[in-house]
Formats: C-alpha cells, sequence, structure tokens
C-alpha cells in the first residue's frame, strides 16, 4: 500500500514510517524542510515539502496514496484552539479527496480534540475507511527526549526533590514508542471503518512509582506534596500529574488488540526508565 503520513519525522512519526516501511508499504512523508525530505529519503519514502496551513499540498499527498496516516499537530500551547482548528482543516481536507473511495484514513486523537475525532469517524458515513487512534500520554523509548517523563526528571532535577502529589496512587498509562508504531501499521491495514482504537501498554502505573524510579536513578528524596503546591511544584504539568488518567481518559485496550491482532512487546515505562538512558541526556 502507498502511504501518505503527516507528520513522518515526528518522533512517532518517523518511527511509524519505518514500521510501515518494514512491513513492506511504501510511504510518502509530510515534511516541513529539505533537512526532513532528506531524513525520509535515507530510510526509503518519498518526501512531499509542506505544512499543515498548506491544503493544496495535504489534498496532493492524499490523492497520491492509498491510504492516509495523519499524526502531525502543531504544539502551540499559547493557542492551543487553534492548533485543534488546524487539525480539523487537516481532516476535513484529507477526508475531502477520500470521500467515497473507501480508502483507510487513521487520524490521531488529542486533548479536548473531540471535533476532530467526530470528523474522522463521521468520514465512514461518505466511504472512507476512516479510525482513530489515541495514545497513552506517555509514549517513551530512548529516543524521548521532549516528552512528559524528560520533563518530569528536568523538574526533579531543578527541584532537588522527586515528587508526587497527594498519596501518589493516580494512574498513568504509557506506551512504548515502537509499539505505538506498530499500532498505527495495523490500524491503516485492518481497521473496520468508524472505529476507535486505545495504544497502551502499561494500562496504569502509579504516578507514585515513577517518582520513586526518577527519585532513585537521580539519587533524590522523594516526597509527597499537597494538590495546592502541585503547580507550583510541576509548572502546567501541575494537574496532569495528580490524575488518574484511566478514569478520566477510559479506553478498550482489549478491543484494540482483540480486532487489530496488536501485541505491545516493548519494555514498560518502569523498564524502560530502569534501562538509564533518560538520565544521561
Amino acid at each position: 500500500m502507498r502511504i501518505f503520513v503527516t507528520g513522518a519525522t515526528g518522533y512517532i512519526g518517523s518511527a511509524v514510517v519505518q514500521e510501515l516501511i518494514q512491513a513492506g508499504h511504501k510511504v510518502i512523508g509530510l515534511t516541513r524542510s529539505e533537512e526532513g525530505a532528506k531524513k525520509l529519503e535515507s530510510v526509503g519514502a518519498e518526501a512531499l515539502i509542506g505544512t499543515l496551513e498548506d491544503t493544496e499540498c495535504l489534498c496532493k499527498g492524499a490523492s497520491m496514496a492509498e491510504g492516509v496516516i495523519h499524526m502531525a499537530f502543531r504544539h502551540d500551547f499559547s493557542d492551543f484552539s487553534g492548533s485543534l482548528a488546524i487539525d480539523l482543516n487537516v481532516i476535513n481536507a484529507i477526508g475531502g479527496i477520500l470521500k467515497g473511495t473507501g480508502k483507510p484514513f487513521v487520524t490521531t486523537a488529542h486533548a479536548n480534540g473531540e471535533t476532530s475525532d467526530k470528523a474522522t469517524l463521521a468520514l465512514a458515513d461518505k466511504g472512507v475507511c476512516s479510525a482513530v487512534i489515541s495514545l497513552a500520554p506517555s509514549v517513551h523509548s530512548d529516543a524521548d527526549s521532549h516528552g512528559f517523563i524528560p520533563q518530569l526528571i528536568n523538574i526533579a532535577r531543578s527541584k532537588g526533590v522527586s515528587a508526587y502529589v497527594e498519596e501518589g496512587t493516580n494512574r498513568w498509562p504509557a506506551i512504548h514508542r515502537l509499539d505505538a508504531a506498530k499500532l498505527f501499521r495495523l490500524a491503516i491495514e485492518k481497521a473496520p471503518a468508524g472505529s476507535s482504537f486505545t495504544g497502551r501498554g502499561d494500562e496504569g502505573i502509579p504516578f507514585r512509582e515513577i517518582a520513586s524510579t526518577i527519585g532513585k536513578h537521580l539519587n533524590l528524596p522523594v516526597v509527597s506534596i499537597s494538590r495546592e503546591e502541585a503547580n507550583a511544584h510541576f509548572g502546567f504539568l501541575g494537574m496532569l500529574v495528580s490524575l488518574d488518567i484511566p478514569s478520566v481518559m477510559p479506553g478498550n485496550v482489549a478491543q484494540t488488540k482483540e480486532v487489530l491482532g496488536w501485541n505491545p512487546i516493548q519494555p514498560g515505562l518502569i523498564a524502560d526508565l530502569e534501562q538509564g538512558h533518560y538520565f544521561n541526556k
């Protein structure tokens, strides 16, 4: 299958591109730069230079392909509503090209992005084999340098303690980057039209265990702080570190495994932390 991938040079997208190529697919990857184009071509993908705001380029990529995986997202937290609006425009543009073709179109769920998710799933009624994947908040691997875990490690270093909120029993799901890549590949190959899937290798790690592992590797005290102290300690992560994510963001991992035949095989988050690479950056 010839697959158009947005976000093809990103942290997760680059792994998806290699997973697709290794499985025998051909990839057209969207990238914003000549440097990104060279990276794609070096792994055997075709490059298409453009941005998420370039509707003509997006439509060209979709029209050239037998399936589309949309992973790119503008992570502008100062204008997150604008980022979500761009994401919806991308889905509508690509969906318009794929309408009536029966081709697969897999998109990525984002926080507060229910409108985009609904737009993707609604394409199933317009002759598109559409599906949405919701990944765990923490997508970890030895290539992770900007995700939640590196940020928690940096906060612990700067504060001199590794903290959790209250009892720290609230749970964080996680998924390894390579398991996530395999999930996207299986979805483009197998997902029924109008389906939603949850990608979690660890379905819920107590946050205290994450904090304790970080504290151990940094040789720092592990302490409990109150909810009132969380924002001052963790900054913009203050609310997230106290959430029991499986409760507020439920997902059916069993269904994902059953329908797609997905079986995560990479190390879980704690095992990945224990390998030490997160602390050598």
